[in-house]
């Protein structure tokens, strides 16, 4: 499939990897070509309620920083990536997988089935070796973190998700060869290889954003983090001891209240409701903290209304929102662009899932530039070094396909 979609400007593959991850709808999606689109800044969004509201299947992205100008953000990082601040297309073609087979969305679904056939399985070559920069050193971002601390003692915030980037310049890639390499060493829920034009996201997100059926959302944020052990008992242990901890609680239960409000903005009084705290999920490289939260919609409640009142995800940026994307802006690099933001879909009844775009490569393709940014939740108890040691944990498999 992603070998025959590569000969198009634009796709979007979405794989849940055979994780059950409820609401569960499709195992995998994969939309090529475009009908219509619509890209552009924050202004354009919140005007662009006719584009989403029509009932017709759209893909895309959202950027970390598409509503800075709501919380009165102000930047001049550069995205290296280039991603647009957010892109949503209607595809000339869709294929999904669901448990009982194939489905084709086209004008000639026989012939895409004979192209998409003819085209084969070859599998692509794996990626070599690649050498990598950091954007802030061990000591640097533990010098940050530090410095966070002193602002969340001071009162100004009780947790922030502090991030720092990994790139490397003049690099070429078969971006399919390194998103199945990725796959292979790290499989997850939220996974998606999306193409625009010549940038490109390779990702093995564990974390859905945010999902609606019919009138019911349903956020599902990760808040805590154990590394995996290969010895069983060891692996228990380690497993137990994040279900335990105060200090991960106390980082997850403060991203349930944020979420809790973002949702009680736009779901009926009362709706709104923590259905499981503190769930450990397990991966590949991790153990994660996850809780779920849900409410029911307000009335005629559009898809613009509600990224507004919940984006970007508490996950990704701490408590108090406002607050914390002014120390992201301060304290941070370079700008997150994609990294952070949220790519997924939406049915034509209205319906949509979107993941978190975190253990991701971005990569664009002119330029050369491939980067990938990991980040953990600082609060006043948080030691630095150890957070630098999380940091570089939720890279590991990204290093692992980069470097061999």
């Amino acid at each position: 499939m992603l070998n025959w979609a590569q000969q198009f400007n634009i796709f979007c593959f979405l794989d849940n990897q055979q994780y059950q991850v409820a609401p569960h709808r499709y195992e995998c999606l994969l939309a090529v070509g475009v009908t219509t689109s619509l890209q552009g800044d924050a202004a354009t969004f919140k005007n662009a309620h006719t584009f989403f509201n029509k009932k017709r299947w759209l893909f895309g992205h959202l950027s970390f920083e598409l509503l800075h100008a709501s919380f009165k953000i102000e930047t001049a990082k550069i995205d290296a990536i280039g991603f647009p601040t957010f892109y949503f297309f209607e595809p000339q073609v869709l294929l999904y997988i669901k448990e009982n087979g194939l489905y084709i969305e086209a004008e000639d679904p026989q012939s895409v089935y004979e192209a998409l056939m003819a085209w084969g399985f070859e599998k692509v070559a794996q990626a070599s070796a690649i050498n990598l920069q950091q954007q802030l050193s061990r000591d640097e971002y533990m010098a940050r973190v530090q410095q966070l601390q002193q602002h969340i003692l001071r009162g100004d915030c009780y947790e922030i998700n502090f991030c720092t980037a990994f790139f490397s310049e003049g690099v070429v890639i078969d971006p399919i060869a390194v998103f199945q390499t990725l796959m292979q060493v790290s499989p997850n829920p939220f996974s998606a290889l999306y193409k625009l034009a010549d940038k490109y996201l390779m990702c093995a997100s564990p974390e859905r954003f945010i999902t609606r059926q019919q009138n019911d959302l349903l956020a599902q944020p990760i808040k805590g983090t154990a590394k995996r052990s290969a010895v069983i008992s060891e692996d228990v242990a380690l497993k137990q001891a994040l279900r335990n901890s105060a200090k991960e609680q106390a980082e997850n239960v403060m991203v349930v209240d944020l979420m809790r409000n973002d949702l009680s903005k736009i779901c009926r009084p009362g709706s709104v409701q923590v259905d499981e705290l503190f769930g450990v999920y397990s991966f590949p490289q991790v153990h994660q903290l996850i809780s779920t939260i849900s409410g029911t919609l307000e009335e005629d409640t559009s898809f613009v209304n509600i990224i507004e009142a919940t984006f970007p995800m508490g996950s990704m940026t701490g408590a108090p929102k406002q607050r914390v994307l002014q120390l992201i802006e301060q304290y941070e690099t370079v700008a997150r662009g994609i990294f952070s933001g949220t790519v997924g879909y939406i049915t034509p009844g209205g319906d949509f899932d979107l993941n978190v775009v975190i253990r991701s490569l971005m990569y664009n393709e002119t330029t050369k530039y491939l980067s990938y940014q990991v980040g953990s939740g600082i609060t006043f108890y948080s030691d630095a070094a150890q957070e630098w040691e999380e940091c570089l944990l939720k890279a590991s498999a990204i290093k692992k396909v980069l470097t061999g």
